[in-house]
């Protein structure tokens, strides 16, 4: 049978503000053909998922939740995280149910109704951070849920400082949404190195996932991960080196859910030069920006995969303080498809931050994944940390978590000069906001200090906006000196995504039914 045209707006709308859809095309009827399509109305997006990884088994560290949202939305929401269920809390709670066949109360919560756990961090209003802190040597990974006008633009930072041992140093991640798919490269899985995969699950069905590793010489073969189940509302971590039957250096890491969805990042820990979270790279594309290598690098590593049937090109740039140069000894790469490769690119910033470029050569339109392992300091007094490719800043995006005297923006235009507004939030103990607008020039990358604030007391947000130009990269520093060791995190800032697009209210759409 045959209907009448049905009003989509207030299911796409339901369906964008939830699910993070960008835009929603609604063809027209062919008498339309040729015409312009309704301007679609942009909304604010009412739910925020962030998930949070586990940050390891140490007696010695300490980590701070830092969470945030950009004022002006209004008050009207709640923002707050909540531990994920544990392996091992998961498999007592499957046993009580496999005995007496009902299982907890709070099945999908990962805790029972009459014992849930205080949120972590909960924002009381927007513009102001809120933070958290634990020294606990098994804390859980969290899940956290936004609502309201604290969802859109709503970022959480995980910083741990770690003093001694393996991995010690600064190891920093931006809380990530799940999805279905997460890439990764510069992983390891030989003997000096104990890198972890936490996979977590936000929902209240299992999730199944596959891991799949690749070196310099292809695929590596294993089954081992195949099938990972993470129960609803819990944490797994699996450790790299028990995925691969032989030890490999180099590794990019695939991460394919079968069903569900996932949060997943990758925590690296060195024998020698410590300890920082790989973060998932941009999806695979043509080229790559990695902004934000510090001006004291002594070893930068670009570690590149290609996924596709084609080997890639790429002409490589560094995009530094006063324009664009070709660095010598690395004028490009050839990638070969299917496999790692890895360059070792020796004093390349020369004492001025940079950030790393790579083109298609010829036209090539090949997709690849790419990360950088940066080294700062000397000797026994060295530590790493990782720049995955990035995405642009669209519109506006956030860094939590930064401390005074210890943070540090890079602003990237790898093409035309773009106009750029940050913010620094009062402190989450007090404090008066700041402002300042800056002009990144064409084919540079400017060191922001952030903006100086009023009694500023805790840790702040800094708010980054494109007003203005061509394409953005951003990245965050913070440092801290340990035993003299510069122990140091760097996080690329993808758009906060918190607007999306709708249909125009008057736009219908005729459904032809059986």
């Amino acid at each position: 049978m045959k209907t009448g045209p049905l009003t989509l707006i207030a299911a796409a709308a339901a369906l964008a503000v939830t699910a993070g859809i960008a835009t929603l095309t609604v063809p027209g009827d062919e008498d339309d053909a040729g015409k312009a399509a309704p301007a679609a109305e942009r909304i604010a997006v009412e739910r925020s998922t962030l998930l949070c990884p586990q940050p390891g088994d140490t007696e010695v560290g300490e980590t701070t939740y830092t969470s945030f949202v950009p004022g002006g939305e209004g008050d009207e929401g709640s923002a707050e995280l909540l531990p994920a269920t544990t392996e091992s809390e998961a498999a007592e709670q499957q046993e009580k149910k496999d005995d007496d066949g009902k299982g907890d109360e709070g099945k999908g919560d990962g805790q029972k109704k009459d014992d849930a756990p205080d949120p972590v961090a909960p924002l009381k209003r927007a513009g102001t951070p809120a933070e958290a802190t634990t020294d606990e040597a098994e804390a859980p990974a969290l899940v956290g849920t936004a609502h309201g006008d604290f969802a859109p633009g709503w970022s959480v930072q995980q910083t741990t400082l770690v003093t001694a041992g393996d991995g010690r140093g600064l190891s920093g991640a931006r809380c990530t949404a799940p999805d279905s798919e997460f890439w990764f490269a510069g992983a390891s899985t030989i003997d000096e190195r104990r890198d972890y995969v936490q996979l977590t699950n936000p929902d209240d069905e299992a999730a199944v996932v596959d891991l799949q590793l690749f070196d310099k010489d292809g695929p590596v073969e294993s089954e081992a991960g195949n099938g990972i189940q993470v129960p609803a509302r819990s944490s797994v971590s699996v450790l790299l080196s028990t995925v691969a039957e032989e030890p490999s250096i180099n590794v990019a890491v695939h991460v394919a859910v079968r069903s569900g969805r996932v949060g997943a990042a990758v925590h690296a820990a060195d024998e020698q030069v410590g300890g920082d979270w790989l973060q998932p790279v941009s999806a695979p594309a043509p080229g790559a920006v990695l902004p934000g290598i510090p001006g004291d690098a002594t070893s930068v590593r670009l570690v590149v995969y290609v996924p596709g049937e084609d080997d890639a090109d790429l002409a490589v740039k560094l995009a530094g303080p006063n324009g664009s140069i070709t660095p010598a000894g690395y004028e490009s790469v050839h990638a070969k498809s299917g496999m790692t490769t890895a360059i070792d690119m020796q004093n390349l910033t020369k004492g001025e931050v940079g950030s790393l470029i790579l083109e298609p050569e010829d036209g090539s339109r090949t997709p690849i994944v790419a990360a950088l392992r940066v080294t700062r300091g000397k000797n026994t007094e060295q530590e790493m940390a990782f720049i995955p490719s990035a995405t642009p800043v669209e519109e506006r995006t956030t860094a939590s978590g930064n401390w005074p005297k210890a943070a540090s923006l890079s602003l990237a235009a790898p093409g035309k000069a773009v106009e750029v507004k940050v913010t620094a939030s009062p402190g989450s103990e007090g404090g008066e906001p700041a402002e300042e607008t800056y002009t990144v020039k064409p084919r540079t990358t400017l060191t922001v200090e952030p903006p100086k604030t009023s009694g500023t007391k805790g840790t702040f947000a800094l708010t980054v906006e494109r007003v203005s130009g061509g394409e953005l990269y951003a990245s965050r520093t913070l440092e801290t000196k340990e035993s003299g060791i510069p122990m140091f995190t760097i996080q690329t800032l993808p758009d906060d995504k918190g607007m999306v697009e709708v249909p125009d209210a008057e736009q219908d759409l005729g459904v032809l039914t059986d």
